[in-house]
């Protein structure tokens, strides 16, 4: 295969590979209007419901008919958070890492905000909110509980507590109690760390005459289908390891087309006796998850069903039945996880909690074993220097000198491709008639001189999944939202927010959305054009079309993505051109980067002087 045909699969490939990646992975979000609005109050005289394992529920139907509540928006209107708030007396969260507080009025976790996020990179902007009660326009909250027949009245979302203190905070856990005023009393311990994990103790005492038979549940519930961003290299919904069935994931369109599950307007599906794991809910950055007793057997569930006009979606857990004879007591302890997806504190919990692979909270997809070091390489370099974006820099460099000698076979083979160009050309020019006696002649040529032709894929090759893996990194962890590199780029994992069209905030307008082309990707387009124009010029005019649009091309593909992937190809590039000059002249090889620009520049000029005659 000679250097030109060999240069132009590369091209080909290479322009493919990221054509197709963009059109598979990095397609435009799937815009869809999720908000939805119905009645959120709880009513307190319907008949218990079911839970979509099928158990008797504790609490009436959610969202059903209700009276007006005094001081709020009739039943189906959402109303504000404060006045949801102030439905239920409540104890107060604080802690380092979240705010918020726990409703008295049906024990719900039901109110979280994360105090160390914000929602745009102006830290004067407001926190992330987490959970929000019932009533608002987008409730989600936690719920823990017992269900169960013949058992009396059970705490339900009308259920007053009393609780022994005022506020949850990190080594100060808080008991709510409640008696049925039937025989049983219930407690429930709340606890919380100093990140994102809550452990909930549900302790229930028979002083009654007759044994009872109760099921300990937990559940996270989502009401309305939120903004999803739409990628495929990102999951957004149902999520879980469920025992022995492993990682399970269900969009929330994926959802909609299960079969019918407890009832006819509800769709799920349920794992029955499994044990360790755990279920909830994911965003990109967020999530919430019910984690049952790592040694004990459950059903976990995921369920979506209709109320009104609104979508409710749940993951949920149920564990075996409890039998409480008369004067003996019963507990179950679960845990809560609602918060940031930081990589460190969900690896901690994993590790600390022993939660069954709780490290796939985190979407590393298919490729974990290049995304995970590649994650852990960038954040150890980040706590030496501080800065994620040096941390890409330096990280780039080191994996050059990795695969430092697989591409200097690849530039010393270049090289000497390059020093026999006049041979090849002869061969080309003796045998323009008879493409097999050329093509045998160029093998003898290779053979000779000891070169292989299709060595100028390596790099290439070696960069598509460090590409890849940066992207997915950068794309999914927390730690790099919101993180700045220097001067203008204050967000790494967003593009890069100048734009040409406005002569980068010059002039007094904003540039349109459709196009993103900023200082780093113009910057990352230069570095590509010189590195192109190191190699001579492609005989052929259709590959040398090709390798003139190239880097025009990638400057407008990468213009949205991510700064950091934009920072790290640029520097790349410009490691690969010293890497290869440095290579050519030590094997005696002429550097036609300047002759090539040069014959660029005038082939232009010349150009447009034939246009003007």
């Amino acid at each position: 295969m000679g250097n030109d045909k060999t240069n132009m699969i590369v091209a080909i490939a290479l322009s493919l590979v990221v054509l197709l990646g963009w059109n598979y992975f990095i397609a435009a979000p799937r815009v869809e209007q999720q908000r939805q609005t119905a009645a959120q109050n709880q009513a307190a005289n319907q008949s218990p419901g079911t839970t979509p394992d099928g158990v008797v529920s504790p609490s009436p139907k959610e969202g059903g008919p209700a009276a007006p509540v005094a001081g709020t928006l009739p039943s189906g209107a959402p109303i504000s958070r404060e006045a949801a708030l102030a439905r239920s007396p409540r104890i107060r969260i604080e802690t380092p890492a979240i705010s918020g507080s726990v409703a008295l009025k049906g024990g719900r976790i039901d109110d979280v905000s994360l105090k160390n996020y914000h929602e745009t990179v102006d830290d004067k902007s407001p926190h992330i909110v987490l959970f929000s009660p019932a009533g608002t326009e987008t409730p989600y909250y936690a719920e823990f509980g017992w269900v169960g027949q013949n058992a009396g009245p059970l705490p339900n979302n009308e259920t007053l507590w009393k609780a022994d203190g005022e506020t949850l905070s990190p080594g100060k856990p808080v008991t709510l109690s409640w008696d049925n005023g039937a025989g049983l009393v219930f407690r429930r311990i709340l606890a919380v760390d100093d990140k994102f994990m809550f452990t909930v103790r549900d302790e229930v005492e028979n002083k009654g005459s007759g044994a009872i038979t109760l099921y300990p549940y937990s559940l996270v519930s989502r009401w309305g289908k939120p903004h999803t961003q739409g990628y495929y290299v990102l999951h957004e919904g149902m999520i879980g390891v469920l025992g022995g069935d492993g990682l399970q994931e269900y969009t929330y369109d994926h959802l909609a087309k299960e079969p019918a599950y407890g009832g006819p307007a509800t769709k799920g599906k349920a794992w029955p006796n499994v044990t360790g794991g755990f279920v909830g809910i994911t965003d990109k950055y967020w999530a919430a998850a019910a984690i049952p007793d790592q040694a004990t057997a459950y059903t976990g569930a995921f369920t979506e069903r209709t109320d009104g006009a609104t979508k409710v979606y749940q993951a949920s857990v149920r564990a075996d039945a409890r039998n409480v004879e008369p004067g003996a007591s019963v507990a179950m302890t679960q845990r809560l996880f609602a918060g940031a997806k930081e990589v460190n504190a969900i690896n901690a919990y994993e590790r600390d909690l022993g939660i069954k692979q709780f490290d796939l909270m985190i979407d590393w997809g298919w490729f974990h074993f290049i995304t995970k070091p590649m994650f852990r390489a960038l954040d150890f370099f980040f706590h030496l220097f501080g800065n994620f974006g040096v941390s890409i820099l330096v990280v780039t460099a080191i994996l050059k000198i990795f695969f430092l000698p697989i591409a200097n076979r690849s530039y010393v083979s270049m090289a000497k491709m390059k020093a026999v160009q006049p041979e090849m050309q002869s061969i080309r020019t003796r045998y323009a008639d008879d493409k097999v006696k050329q093509q045998q002649a160029m093998m003898e040529l290779y053979k000779k001189e000891k070169i292989n032709p299709v060595a100028g894929c390596w790099p290439v090759l070696i960069q598509i999944p460090v590409f890849f893996a940066l992207y997915k990194v950068l794309f999914i962890t927390i730690e790099m939202r919101h993180a700045p590199f220097f001067g203008w780029i204050q967000d790494l994992a967003a593009p890069d927010p100048t734009s040409i069209l406005n002569l980068f905030g010059l002039l007094p307008f904003a540039a349109p959305d459709f196009i993103h082309l900023g200082i780093w990707p113009l910057i990352m387009g230069v570095t590509m054009f010189v590195q192109m124009k190191m190699n001579p010029a492609p005989p052929d005019p259709v590959q040398a079309q090709i390798f003139t649009f190239m880097p025009i091309i990638f400057t407008f593909m990468l213009g949205s993505f991510p700064a950091g992937l934009v920072i790290y190809w640029a520097w790349n590039n410009t490691l690969s051109v010293i890497q290869q000059y440095v290579i050519m002249r030590r094997n005696g090889v002429k550097v036609e980067l300047w002759d090539n620009l040069r014959g660029t520049f005038r082939k232009g000029a010349s150009e447009k002087a034939t246009a003007k005659s």
